[in-house]
């Protein structure tokens, strides 16, 4: 990059550490370590917890999704908005569970079910999310490297280093600083921080990109050349997508609505706020505030696609697709690199006879370059005067055959064709890390000095944005929930606070070593689900039916956890070991035959939309599958055991802290009749500008989002079904004028706002006049959390039948 564009990204980066590493004097006791002390607004834990929640490896993720999919699948994800709006504005979960005054999931699973459950469940947990975790500081350092254009390796001190190393432990040192100063208080300011800075830098590459691209010349052209049934514009013509497909938006509303509050990534923010009315509100603003990233991150994918695709942009992208191959190959596969030498490159007769000669393996290949079936036809057109959409006509009835990524990096490059013969599984994660990489490499040569800078700053804040939360939550599990309830008595608040900092630091450790070391072998939404279905295969149906079910057991929560924990664990070692063990034994054994026809009949009746193949490359069933199914069957079982166990309904007023058992903290719960306030969350603690606020997000998740744009246009195809264009124009009209004039209103909502917000929390902290409750530590005793023991005894002693349980 150029000296601009670091100073650019050096600039805001140290203003965020400044302002957040001052924060460490705020803390006082282990709940604030934890949860922020339980004072943060509405603005706070919106802003901080999206920006916590969007990491940089789950844009790289988005970037694969976008690339290989586009826009079309999406379009069915309309139909989460009806269930998303009700959880939003009912607080659907994180209500209640602000309620319980937990400071983690595992203290309410100890307070809900037992302490042997508790410490089972955060093993699981932490395993699940240390392991998930773990990946992030390699594509984040990755991501980096290739985007800035840092070499591979550097001599130093006469020794030679690896930057990719350099860069993980630069990144990871800078979020253990910042979570082991200040705990939540200075994760959440980072965050808050961050997430208002980068509304405007947002705002920057956004229109960066619409000045160098057209839509209707350029993007839409390229996502419309699609063989039939992998549209990534149409919505109606999607059924041969593979991975990303309508099964995979049907396992995300499914996961969404059980697995609400699950993932424990985030758990500082889930008990942060002022009071459970707060925490709700911060939930319901979530619905504005993502315009931006809404238009930003496809639109950064889809151009680096139509640079790949568009013949346009065809001079520029021989040098991506050489240095690509190029980096991937000296990284992965440092024996078998060297100069790239692609078969699109050869010209000359000379030249083609001398690679086939060099590259036998290739001499068909080579021969159809030659005979013209495979070449870039599309500068020849030009010069006889055809246009861009000729171009592109012309390849859809296949007249012409251009397309960068129909071949794979084995059929034209002559060292990818010998690794892979040679190790198939090494070649395998070598292709992974080249698919991972290609839109952020590609991204480098798209933008102009300092927009480049731009989006470098947007990409670090939100690498150490997710660092730091993460490293937070699941140092802090280990603690809270496998150490603490083993030892089974309190620490002293400075012995409390070193532990959790160490094993914070641990968690970092690993995740460095596990980066260095463990290389992927699918796409990273694929690696998210599979690894997450470890605990979020069972962890749901204990989290919602606990705080919704008082006839829900023990005994069903450990069924449905250990089951969803065991099928996907079953699924990782089939999938790691598919291509490298268990493909080359069934051959060995003749049982590919009778392997496939047993996959084949169980896929047969939901077919297109699931296939399962035997292949050599990759296990039949893909990490989604694996995750519905254990979804699947711990609802069932946690159901049915629970029904079949339950001797006495659970006290979930105490729980709760609802009538008798209310402890001040927030407005008092009262319990009203169904209505349409009621379906839209609003209760007696509602402001004018919360009902406001709330019947916004109605408006528009209902009314446009599901009811004309979802509804309407489905309707509207069935009886008079769109061309393919009419698709390309409403894509635009949605992603750049509807969601751009929401991003435009809430850049000075939320900036405004989210600062006042910011400073009312520091008062906050500043005013705080009782010392820290040392009790408040995490720990549960008979049920109830040792911080409110006083109180409850002082309550069921006046209630006949009532005792905290021993």
């Amino acid at each position: 990059m150029h000296w601009i564009d670091w100073l650019i990204v050096a600039c805001p980066l140290l203003l965020v550490l400044f302002i957040g590493l001052r924060t460490h004097r705020y803390v006082t006791g282990v709940a604030d370590f934890l949860t922020a002390g339980r004072v943060a607004g509405r603005y706070v834990v919106s802003v901080a917890s999206g920006e916590a929640a969007m990491g940089l490896v789950s844009l790289v993720a988005i970037f694969e999704m976008y690339y290989n999919s586009g826009f079309a699948f999406q379009f069915w994800s309309g139909i989460t908005a009806p269930i998303g709006l009700f959880m939003g504005l009912t607080g659907y979960c994180i209500y209640r569970f602000r309620e319980s005054r937990a400071m983690t999931m595992g203290q309410f699973f100890e307070m809900r079910y037992s302490r042997k459950f508790r410490i089972f469940a955060a093993i699981l947990q932490s395993i699940s999310g240390v392991i998930n975790y773990a990946i992030f500081p390699a594509v984040s350092a990755r991501f980096i490297i290739y985007y800035c254009d840092i070499p591979q390796h550097f001599d130093f001190l006469g020794m030679t280093w690896s930057s990719f190393h350099l860069v993980m432990l630069l990144f990871l040192s800078i979020a253990v600083i910042v979570v082991t100063r200040g705990g939540q208080i200075t994760v959440m300011v980072c965050d808050c921080v961050q997430g208002l800075l980068n509304y405007p830098l947002m705002a920057i590459v956004v229109v960066a990109i619409l000045l160098n691209f057209s839509w209707f010349d350029d993007m839409a052209p390229a996502l419309l050349d699609r063989a039939p049934g992998k549209s990534m514009l149409n919505p109606f013509d999607v059924s041969k997508l593979r991975t990303f497909n309508l099964f995979y938006v049907f396992v995300g509303i499914i996961g969404s609505v059980f697995n609400r509050m699950a993932w424990s990534g985030t758990q500082g923010y889930n008990a942060a706020a002022l009071n459970a009315h707060e925490q709700k509100m911060g939930q319901v603003l979530g619905t504005w505030r993502s315009a931006f990233n809404i238009m930003l991150y496809p639109l950064l994918a889809i151009g680096a696609y139509t640079i790949w695709h568009s013949a346009r942009f065809e001079e520029k992208l021989m040098p991506i697709r050489q240095e690509l191959v190029q980096t991937a190959m000296a990284e992965m596969a440092p024996a078998y690199s060297g100069e790239i030498i692609l078969t699109q490159a050869a010209e000359s007769s000379a030249e083609r006879e001398n690679l086939a000669a060099k590259y036998p393996a290739q001499a068909k290949l080579l021969n159809e370059f030659v005979s013209g079936k495979n070449t870039y036809a599309a500068p020849a057109l030009q010069e006889s005067g055809a246009t861009i959409a000729d171009v592109h006509a012309l390849r859809r009835k296949g007249l012409i055959k251009w397309d960068p990524d129909a071949l794979s990096l084995s059929e034209t490059d002559a060292r990818s064709a010998t690794l892979k013969a040679e190790n198939p599984a090494l070649h395998k994660k070598m292709m992974t890390i080249h698919n991972q990489m290609r839109v952020p490499l590609t991204l480098r040569y798209m933008l102009p000095i300092g927009i480049t800078g731009v989006l470098c700053a947007i990409a670090i804040f939100l690498m150490i944005s997710t660092d730091t939360t993460y490293l937070h939550s699941w140092g802090s599990i280990i603690v809270q929930d496998v150490i603490l309830p083993i030892r089974g008595r309190a620490f002293t608040p400075r012995q409390h606070l070193n532990i959790l900092r160490l094993s914070i630091t641990g968690v970092a450790a690993f995740a460095f070593v596990f980066s260095s070391i463990f290389a992927q072998v699918d796409y990273i939404m694929m690696f998210f689900a599979i690894t997450g279905a470890i605990w979020l295969g069972g962890a749901g149906s204990c989290i919602v039916f606990g705080l919704y079910w008082k006839r829900g057991t023990s005994v069903g929560a450990w069924a449905a956890l250990i089951s969803g924990s065991s099928i996907a664990t079953a699924g990782i070692l089939l999938q790691h070991f598919w291509v490298g063990g268990i493909y080359p034994w069934l051959v060995n054994n003749n049982m590919v035959a009778s392997v496939s026809h047993v996959f084949e009949t169980l896929s047969k009746p939901f077919e297109p939309i699931i296939e399962w193949r035997v292949t050599p490359d990759r296990f039949p069933v893909n990490s989604q599958e694996i995750y519905f199914l254990a979804l699947l069957v711990s609802i069932s079982l946690y159901v049915m055991l629970s029904l079949l166990t339950c001797k006495k309904p659970f006290n979930m007023e105490r729980l709760l802290h609802r009538g008798a058992y209310h402890s001040g903290d927030g407005p008092r719960y009262i319990k009203t009749n169904w209505s349409w306030t009621k379906i839209l969350g609003i209760d007696s603690s509602y402001t004018r500008g919360d009902r406001i606020l709330a019947w916004s997000v109605f408006i528009w998740s209902f009314v446009f989002r599901f009811g004309i744009v979802f509804v309407g246009f489905i309707i509207w195809n069935l009886i008079s079904p769109w061309p393919n264009q009419w698709w390309a124009n409403w894509f635009w009209i949605d992603y750049i004028y509807v969601m751009g004039l929401n991003a435009t209103i809430t850049v000075f909502w939320f900036g405004i706002c989210g600062t006042l917000d910011l400073i009312r929390l520091f008062k906050r902290l500043e005013s705080r006049t009782s010392a820290a409750n040392v009790l408040d530590d995490g720990r549960v005793e008979g049920h109830v959390s040792t911080a409110d023991l006083a109180m409850v005894a002082e309550v069921e002693s006046h209630i006949p039948g009532e005792n905290i349980d021993k």
